[in-house]
């Protein structure tokens, strides 16, 4: 097993939406910020290459379909992920699955693309299966209005039309070094892949922890649809990484890609060790 943490670009937030009703006094000592509040954020990308010659990637970024769309993220210093893939000798064809935490378009643009010089659009990787929840999917495609606008079905409809899609409802092993667990808080039915390597296993948390700052359960984006349950999940996601000493990475921090957690009383920090 091997694996590679790829940065697909980077985009601006509001501290205030990242960080919800934490105040900025305590927010802004644990991550940095401009003078108007202004957050840099990454879109994070996992590969996974088994010894058994399967290729996964986890999210994929924003893409470039919706440029007018995401004006307002600015995003900058993004990379084309398969000329990444290809410095690492793998084509788009011979990516086997591509494991999706959940369809908001910062995540997910990447897994369509426009066919030059057509409105055509289809699938980025023509081979893979596509793992997505079945709640993820129906929030897609009949989203609240909360949601609506972190949606673009262009990002997965060719996929679904292609017969790439695999929906799940539970937890599921894909690899017998692949599983995949579903969380509910900041969006129904968030897929947190765990990858066992041989001497630990790998986290990638997705938004249920987006940042290493969010390690406090209390600490929820205004972004998260269920507050609560958001709290709850963290805390079941987090005792659990504590207590296997899993290592978390973090698809939007920008500054702290990956880290192992400990528990102190009621609360969650990084550990070094």
């Amino acid at each position: 097993m091997k694996y590679t943490i790829i940065d697909t670009g980077y985009f601006y937030a509001d501290g205030g939406a990242m960080f919800g009703p934490i105040p900025k006094t305590a927010w802004r000592r644990r991550y940095p910020s401009s003078k108007s509040n202004i957050c840099v954020l990454a879109t994070r990308t996992l590969l996974i290459e088994t010894d058994d010659g399967r290729v996964l990637l986890i999210d994929n970024g924003a893409g470039t379909k919706q440029p007018d769309a995401l004006r307002h993220y600015c995003f900058f210093d993004c990379v084309d992920l398969e000329e990444e893939l290809l410095k690492r000798g793998i084509r788009l064809e011979a990516v086997t699955d591509v494991i999706l935490t959940h369809l908001h378009f910062d995540h997910c643009g990447y897994t369509t693309r426009r066919v030059e010089g057509s409105d055509k659009i289809i699938p980025t990787f023509p081979n893979a299966t596509h793992w997505v929840s079945q709640k993820q999917w129906d929030n897609c495609l009949h989203p609240t209005p909360l949601e609506e606008d972190s949606y673009f079905t262009e990002n997965i409809q060719p996929v679904a039309d292609a017969g790439l899609l695999r929906l799940i409802d539970e937890e599921t092993a894909i690899h017998p070094s692949v599983r995949l667990k579903l969380y509910d808080g900041h969006t129904p039915g968030q897929i947190v892949p765990y990858i066992q390597m041989d001497e630990e296993t790998l986290v990638f948390v997705g938004d249920v922890i987006p940042i290493a700052a969010s390690l406090s359960p209390k600490w929820i984006s205004a972004y998260d649809t269920h507050p609560l349950t958001s709290y709850y999940e963290k805390v079941r996601l987090l005792d659990e990484a504590v207590r296997e000493r899993q290592t978390i990475i973090f698809c939007h921090d920008a500054y702290t890609p990956m880290c192992r957690v400990k528990k102190t009383g009621r609360f969650y920090t990084k550990c070094n060790g």
